[in-house]
């Protein structure tokens, strides 16, 4: 436990952690500045700031501090500043805004120096969301900045955001989110105007703490065709989101339109019936003036296939662009399985196309959206793969600052639908992010910071559940198992499960922190909870109310039952398995501890044959089917080829990387931060071989097992600082510290068919 005073350093710390590379301390001169122009009321040009900036001194250190209402793109004498893309990123802009700071000092020359600032539409005041809506956080586009120079005889300059500077509009007509980007090379903004400061007030000014998205990998077409509709289409291989890049020669007003899409129909054709109201069309008009190159600024695409006008295409000339947030990479996991690896590229894919400065559920159609319950089923999977630490501490700071003042949190995070009065309020398995995602965050990388931050809004939430529960039962009001092709579970079961479990978790944050008053009172709550939940959904031979795969899987993993009844339920979640041709029929919350479900209650291989399983609903299906991302039903594609319009990159059903890992490869955390590790793989579904490692925070472990005839070789990796626990199969376990290890054990599927 944390005695007050460490708590206080705790949240110090806290503080300074949040500083991702500086802090700026604002000058009062400083002012939100927007065009003096009028702009167009239909289509709307990125607004273009201009400031010429003399220098006659050496320079020694050069610094711009900068953030918009939209999201910029800054140059300095012609060179882009930065490597980030789609700053300042999306935040809850009416309660925070993020700022970032770049080093300038290199781009400056002597004599006259031109900074220009162009903001696109962003999330800010773009047409965005489910209705469309424009200006859903205001109607502005303003930039705030601020340059501090230091020269070489000590002297210093401040250059500002004020009414000094110029604006007009440039060569982007257009740019939204959903939409695209209009962007006619042959405009050259030479009519300048003057800028209105409109706001000095900063208040609401946060440094950026996550890792800002960047250009990732790139692609080249595998494929140029026409279809059968005389598209001209590019196969770039790969569901991503990004962007394509591409060169060109032609007549001044000449057009290209790039069209995105991520599949081709039954008949081959251009599919785009899945994009809702986004038109996902980029427009380019030449100047004509020898080789041309573009790509967009203010929007991204979540595509594989791209249908392109105007111009014949040379394979040569066009390159994707992946874009994501520049997470560091955490783990590695392959096996002897192709399709269990195609299955594990799948699953980092959709985690880079909606890793894009918020956790979005899709990255293609008019939605991607920081759905509550998708980022939570996916953490721990999207922490084996990719450190996440700020990228969720990031996402966190705004679903506390948008958590509603009776604790209910919102479904979408930030809550762009935040004036709806008509949404639901407080949904079993999204909500509960609030208090899921923190715990995660402490028990994977060790720091009680993130407790300590957000321990009031995990209060809240389960204060919210208990004032709308009656009788110690949760009422029905969600989204329940979302897309399960099986029977329905209801919402009351699930309800009360994430009840429990989200008390279960602030009770061991309390207990991290010292709040022993806390501690006390939610414990007594807990034990209600379960109590009322044995009563109204629990038979005494271990058969839930509902009879479902997901409401027993959900009895077991979230801690619900008895030791009595553990077993008994376990057993019959087996049997609806088998009973269904090893087939699961779980949705959202279900999946993700399904396999966990079977493996901690001995049906390992249960679980496998689940894993395996290659017809609809599996995880396989879709590999079968040539996916390269995760889709949101597991249907997507129907076995007679026919496309349904839902989301073919949507990470959800991609949490069961997190049983690759942790028992497939058998990684796993026996307190936090990994402090004490247990290595316990599970061979088992036919692999030979698996080989994984993951970057904790203490280092990096490595787990490799292979199959040589009845035995089990397993070579191990434990870095320095940890202890292990090593469970080799069918011997005595083995404690280590750090050091690299070989073992051999039993294997014990080869043991069982001898038997």
């Amino acid at each position: 436990m944390i005695s007050f005073l460490n708590r206080i350093l705790v949240i110090i710390l806290l503080s300074i952690s949040n500083v991702h590379g500086q802090t700026t301390t604002w000058s009062t001169k400083a002012f939100w500045i927007t065009p003096v122009y009028t702009e167009d009321s239909v289509m709307r040009s990125c607004p273009v700031f201009k400031k010429t900036i003399t220098l006659d001194k050496s320079v020694v250190s050069a610094t711009l501090s900068i953030t918009a209402h939209g999201i910029y793109e800054a140059s300095l004498n012609s060179k882009r500043i930065g490597e980030a893309y789609f700053t300042p990123g999306w935040t809850s802009y009416d309660k925070r805004i993020q700022y970032q700071v770049y080093n300038i000092k290199d781009q400056f020359k002597k004599g006259n120096n031109e900074l220009q600032v162009t903001i696109g539409e962003g999330w800010y005041r773009g047409a965005f969301g489910g209705l469309m809506e424009r200006d859903n956080y205001g109607k502005d586009a303003s930039l705030l900045c601020q340059i501090d120079i230091l020269f070489k005889d000590g002297s210093k300059e401040q250059i500002v955001s004020d009414n000094t500077w110029s604006s007009g509009a440039g060569p982007i007509i257009h740019s939204d989110i959903y939409g695209g980007e209009i962007y006619d090379a042959g405009v050259d903004t030479k009519q300048w105007y003057g800028v209105t400061p409109i706001d000095s007030f900063k208040a609401l000014l946060v440094p950026s703490i996550a890792e800002p998205v960047k250009k990732q990998e790139v692609f080249k077409p595998v494929k140029v065709f026409k279809t059968n509709k005389g598209e001209q289409v590019i196969d770039f291989g790969q569901n991503m989101s990004g962007w394509v890049h591409f060169k060109v020669k032609g007549k001044p007003g000449d057009t290209i339109k790039l069209f995105h899409a991520e599949v081709l129909d039954k008949e081959g054709n251009f599919y785009t019936g899945n994009l809702r109201d986004a038109a996902a069309t980029d427009i380019y008009i030449l100047r004509g003036n020898g080789e041309e190159s573009f790509e967009p600024h203010f929007t991204w695409h979540g595509f594989r296939y791209v249908k392109v006008e105007g111009c014949i295409v040379q394979a040569k000339d066009f390159t994707a662009v992946a874009l994501y947030s520049a997470m560091a990479p955490s783990g590695s996991f392959s096996c002897s399985n192709p399709k269990i690896n195609q299955l594990q590229h799948n699953i980092e894919w959709s985690l880079k196309s909606n890793f894009l400065d918020i956790p979005t559920d899709c990255p293609q159609r008019s939605e991607r959206l920081g759905w509550t319950g998708d980022a939570q089923v996916f953490f721990r999977t999207a922490s084996f793969n990719y450190n996440v630490k700020q990228f969720y501490t990031k996402w966190l700071e705004d679903l506390k600052a948008d958590q509603r003042d009776n604790g209910s949190v919102p479904n979408i995070i930030p809550n762009i639908y935040r004036k709806l009065k008509s949404r639901k309020l407080g949904v079993a398995g999204w909500g509960d992010a609030a208090t899921i995602i923190p715990w995660s965050i402490y028990w994977v990388y060790g720091d009680s910071a993130i407790l300590c931050n957000q321990y009031n809004s995990m209060k809240a939430w389960v204060d919210h559940i208990d004032s709308v529960s009656e009788n110690g039962l949760w009422a029905a009001n969600g989204y329940g198992d979302w897309l399960a092709p099986g029977d329905s579970t209801s919402l009351p079961f699930i309800n009360q499960c994430f009840w429990a479990y989200s008390t279960q978790l602030l009770i061991n944050a309390g207990t991290v922190l010292g709040y022993n008053h806390d501690v006390s009172k939610y414990t007594s709550l807990l034990q209600q909870i379960k109590t009322a939940f044995l009563q109204h959904y629990m038979q005494p031979e271990g058969k839930t109310m509902p009879n479902t795969q997901t409401s027993y899987v959900l009895a077991l993993e979230l801690h619900m039952l008895p030791d009595s009844l553990e077993m008994k339920s376990a057993g019959r979640l087996e049997a609806l398995v088998r009973t269904n041709s090893n087939h699961l029929a779980t949705g959202f919350l279900g999946t993700p501890y399904l396999l966990h479900a079977l493996s901690k209650h001995g049906y390992v291989s249960t679980a496998y044959d689940l894993l395996n399983q290659d017809t609809y609903p599996s995880w396989l299906y879709p590999v079968k089917m040539g996916a390269t991302t995760i889709w949101e039903k597991w249907d997507a594609i129907r076995p007679d080829s026919t496309v349904q319009a839902t989301s073919y990159n949507h990470y959800s059903y991609g949490a069961v990387g997190d049983w690759l890992y942790r028992v497939v490869a058998g990684i796993d955390a026996a307190s936090p931060g990994y402090k004490n590790i247990i290595i316990r793989p599970r061979p088992g579904g036919g692999l030979t071989w698996v080989k994984a490692s993951y970057n904790c925070p203490q280092g990096r472990i490595v787990s490799n097992w292979e199959i040589d005839g009845g035995k089990v070789i397993m070579h191990i990796e434990i870095p320095a600082g940890t202890k292990a626990t090593i469970y080799v199969p069918g011997k005595e376990n083995v404690e280590v510290g750090e050091g690299k290890f070989t073992f051999e054990g039993i294997n014990a599927s080869v043991t069982a068919k001898m038997l």
